[in-house]
């Protein structure tokens, strides 16, 4: 249905459900939703289960507001635990961010039987999403989109309007899947790979040097007690995938007219999951990337990261039915909804998968450990033990250190904090001290991620005008690690055939240029950290629990060096805040609400510090989160250090600091 009709569809099951949705005009044009909250039975999978809907709905309903007016939206919390509602992406006050623990007058979310109401200025447009800030009704439901319709005319055209929304589901209560995560980080990893597939590899070598390099990278994981395979901690072994609730096998039809130019909507509101997108048959035009206008830029394919948006226009011109196609990233799954010209039309057979993800050691090449820069805390701070390795394993050889930065840095595998072992030497390890061969702080202008070994591990499949071997500012890929050319930090492979575009970070160029666009105030580092066996995350070797606030002034603008020495992929949000990565375009860098760092790669990124309080801060990726992976990014006036950094209350404390 199109975004009207499905609003008209909402409004009149909302009606026969007794909740009143009104539009009120005021002196403030006020626009009133009311949405309640409680647990119904579903069943997805062919087991009953009790999800958490909005109105009934799963997925919630969708919210239409329009910018430059107020949203006035009271939520009613029907369960016997609290609950909360965060308004993704949205530019708002601090109090009304819906974060528990985080917001001010919302520590504890919106507790049982309470109704809590969200008054806030709806200042942009574009496409958005609202979901629960705890992991077990965001998941099990709790999430929904958000259309906000803008002041002015868009610069481009379309007939017909969809929201494709991906989402996962589990029978499995989310607790308990990150309990079993805790026990064995490879508990879901089905793609393992196995003897067989050794003999295979052998089998297809060349030569002799080859069967000697394919044995020396088997023994050089299992040392690294990690697995190339592991793209995904959560995999279709436990997951159904889902496009506006429903599953590959019955999908949504979405209608259109041969002619007409039909916009997607696409939302990933993936607990886990990255996905693939693509639409045989038809070319995708992005213009809108995480709400924003950009230039239009025409491709093939598209990976969406956990809580990012694009918008596409599509221009099916056949009476024909077209797949609309969502991979998961580590290829054990599908999500898929379908564009057609009747409802009653043909479900098509999925298509095979695309070859399995297999990480090389060039993926795995980065700085480990602190750089010397600060941190952005009030006090100093050291790793906890555990979450970076003890300089004791192997070492795949010398990096070359940035020009100026002191000597070459031996890179140490064991340091990037996979598998670490439980137990750490007296007293922990002052990696501070070490700095691993890093000078102590360079300068904005004086990163050269080229030296650092951050460009194009492989390139070709993503067609013509796509840089191939530049690292994120535009410079030349150097080679390191034995010769390799190492992962770019921008460039998505998703194994698309050759000549097919793949939409990367560098295709996100705004209409025009950023107003607020300066070179940043200052620098400060953010590891993204952990230990994989088990299953601790952590930014700059700190679990949210034991960690300080980063401490920002109001009006500064923050330029976050992100360091991923971890092998997953981690999609960072910030609350409150707009985040422009830095792709070597100045002012015509994307303004993103999400910005995912590969494994093992550095990525600069300023925030536009405009939002005074206390907001969240850290991985989308659900688990990730509750495992560690956050902090508190508190604006202040001054930006004066603050004398202590007390910790949310407990009543909002991550699940994983109560798993032992």
């Amino acid at each position: 249905m199109t975004i009207i009709s499905g609003y008209v569809a909402v409004l009149r099951r909302l009606s026969l459900a007794a909740v009143i949705l009104v539009a009120v005009v005021t002196p403030t044009l006020a626009q009133r939703y009311e949405l309640t909250l409680e647990e119904r039975v579903v069943n997805i999978s062919g087991a009953d289960r009790r999800a958490v809907t909005v109105n009934g709905q799963l997925p919630g309903p969708a919210l239409r507001l329009r910018e430059g007016q107020e949203a006035v939206i009271r939520v009613t919390n029907r369960m016997d635990k609290a609950s909360s509602i965060h308004w993704h992406g949205l530019i708002l006050p601090a109090s009304m961010d819906g974060a528990p623990g985080f917001s001010t007058g919302f520590s504890r979310g919106i507790g049982p039987g309470e109704t809590f109401e969200y008054r806030f200025p709806v200042v942009q447009s574009g496409t958005y999403w609202y979901h629960a800030h705890n992991l077990d009704q965001e998941q099990r439901g709790l999430y929904a989109p958000i259309v906000i319709d803008p002041r002015t005319p868009e610069p481009f055209r379309y007939d017909r309007d969809h929201i494709v929304q991906l989402s996962e589901w589990t029978d499995e209560r989310p607790i308990r899947a990150l309990e079993n995560l805790k026990r064995d980080p490879g508990y879901y990893n089905y793609n393992r790979r196995t003897l067989v597939d050794l003999l295979r590899d052998l089998g297809g070598a060349p030569d002799s040097t080859a069967r000697r390099a394919i044995v020396r990278d088997r023994l050089d994981w299992a040392e690294m007690r990690m697995d190339p395979t592991d793209i995904a901690d959560m995999t279709g072994a436990t997951f159904r995938y889902l496009v506006n609730g429903f599953r590959p096998e019955t999908p949504a039809t979405l209608l259109f007219r041969p002619g007409e130019k039909v916009r997607l909507r696409f939302i990933n509101s993936g607990a886990m999951t990255y996905f693939d997108v693509r639409i045989p048959g038809l070319k995708m035009t992005v213009v809108q990337a995480d709400g924003n206008n950009i230039r239009p830029v025409v491709v093939d394919e598209l990976r969406i990261a956990v809580a990012e948006t694009y918008d596409v226009i599509v221009e099916p011109r056949d009476e024909q039915q077209y797949q609309i196609l969502a991979e998961t990233m580590d290829r054990t799954g599908w999500a898929r909804t379908r564009l057609a010209t009747r409802m009653d039309a043909p479900v098509e057979v999925l298509p095979q998968h695309r070859p399995r993800p297999i990480l090389s050691m060039a993926d795995m090449y980065m700085t480990p450990g602190p750089t010397g820069l600060d941190r952005g805390t009030p006090r100093p701070e050291q790793d906890q033990p555990g979450h970076v390795w003890p300089s004791s394993g192997m070492s795949h050889g010398a990096m070359s250190a940035p020009a100026g930065q002191g000597p070459a840095a031996t890179m140490d595998h064991a340091a990037m904090g996979h598998g670490a072992p439980a137990a750490s030497p007296p007293g922990g390890m002052d990696h501070t001290a070490m700095r691993h061969g890093m000078a102590a702080a360079p300068t904005a202008s004086g990163l050269d991620h080229a030296a650092m070994g951050h460009g194009t591990s492989t390139a070709g499949a993503h067609g013509p005008g796509t840089p191939s071997a530049t690292t994120a500012g535009g410079m030349p890929a150097q080679a390191g690690h034995e010769g390799m050319l190492m992962a770019d930090p921008i460039q998505h492979d998703t194994g698309a055939p050759p000549g097919a575009r793949v939409l990367s970070y560098r295709d996100l160029r705004p209409l025009r240029a950023d107003p607020e666009y300066r070179a940043p105030d200052r620098i400060i580092e953010v590891r993204l950290t952990g230990n994989m066996e088990r299953y601790i995350w952590s930014m700059n070797g700190n679990e949210f629990w034991r960690a300080q606030p980063i401490v920002a002034r109001l009006g500064e603008r923050l330029r976050i060096r992100f360091i991923n020495e971890t092998m997953m992929n981690h999609p960072m949000h910030l609350h409150g805040m707009w985040m422009v990565p830095d792709l070597g375009n100045a002012a015509f860098n994307p303004r993103k609400h999400v910005v995912n760092i590969k494994p093992g790669t550095s990525l600069d990124v300023d925030v536009i510090v405009d939002a005074e309080g206390d907001w969240a801060f850290h991985c989308h990726l659900l688990y990730h989160m509750e495992s560690g992976m956050m902090r508190i990014f508190r604006v202040t006036r001054d930006g004066a250090p603050v004398a202590t950094a007390p910790l949310p209350h407990q009543a909002v404390t991550p699940a994983a600091a109560h798993i032992h």
